[in-house]
């Protein structure tokens, strides 16, 4: 299943200095992160160990051999990957990026929704992961905070742009590709209208797995599971439709 993660500032700081320096570019100072003239940066708040596998503490982290995650290798083909632990204003801003991506995220502060909002909204752009029953296991036990989020806690933002996630908890278990989007999915959820959302015109696809929303100058796209993410499985037929997720939301 899942784990709300690590959320230390100075573990990220520290992880993500020796990681992004290691794949060659700028990393992180105690200003935010440092990007080359010319490249675009790509947001990541996630739960999930894309950035660094699941250790127990920093020197685990450190010392792991493992591979990158497939994911985080997709990302930084399209540029330098900075990892956030906060959505807020001073956070989006040192983060220097129109592209954010939203992988099982935890629950938002009302100052972060209040940010995620006004930063789409000015023209930004995001793709978020929301599964409301996360099926990938976890090397953390359930109640340990370094366990991805279980289930995903955005419902303040999601009805700020006229939407709601729901759950079948009578559905099959198992991975299946879904109807019309071609992606993997497992225990998904489902998004739907929601009245009273603010200024966001939004169309859903194919068995209402994802949402595409138009939100003032910006842009949401909303996948309701994240099976797609996972490690295990074959990473090969994976990146194709990952890809396919990041052209939509992120074209040019």
């Amino acid at each position: 299943m899942a784990r709300p993660a690590i959320r230390r500032r100075h573990v990220l700081l520290i992880v993500g200095a020796i990681t992004l320096a290691a794949a060659g570019y700028a990393g992180f100072v105690n200003d935010g992160p440092v990007v080359k003239a010319g490249d675009r940066p790509i947001g990541l708040f996630t739960s999930l160990p894309i950035l660094w596998a699941e250790q127990d503490g920093v020197a685990g982290m450190l010392a792991d051999s493992a591979p990158p995650h497939w994911v985080r290798t997709v990302l930084e083909q399209r540029g330098p990957v900075v990892a956030l632990d906060t959505l807020n204003d001073p956070a989006l801003s040192r983060a220097g990026t129109d592209r954010l991506v939203m992988a099982q995220p935890r629950a938002l502060s009302p100052d972060e929704n209040v940010a995620l909002d006004g930063w789409v909204r000015a023209g930004g752009r995001v793709l978020i992961f929301a599964d409301p029953m996360l099926t990938q296991d976890s090397a953390f036990a359930l109640g340990d905070r370094r366990r991805p989020q279980d289930v995903v806690l955005l419902s303040p933002i999601l009805a700020r742009w006229g939407l709601q996630l729901r759950f079948d908890d009578m559905q099959q278990h198992g991975e299946r590709e879904s109807a019309g989007e071609g992606v993997p999915v497992n225990l998904p959820g489902t998004l739907s209208f929601l009245a009273g959302g603010h200024d966001a015109r939004c169309r859903m696809g194919p068995e209402a797995l994802v949402a595409r929303c138009a939100i003032g100058k910006g842009y949401a796209m909303i996948v309701a599971d994240a099976a797609l993410l996972e490690q295990a499985g074959d990473a090969d037929s994976r990146r194709p439709r990952l890809d396919a997720l990041l052209d939509q939301a992120f074209p040019g």
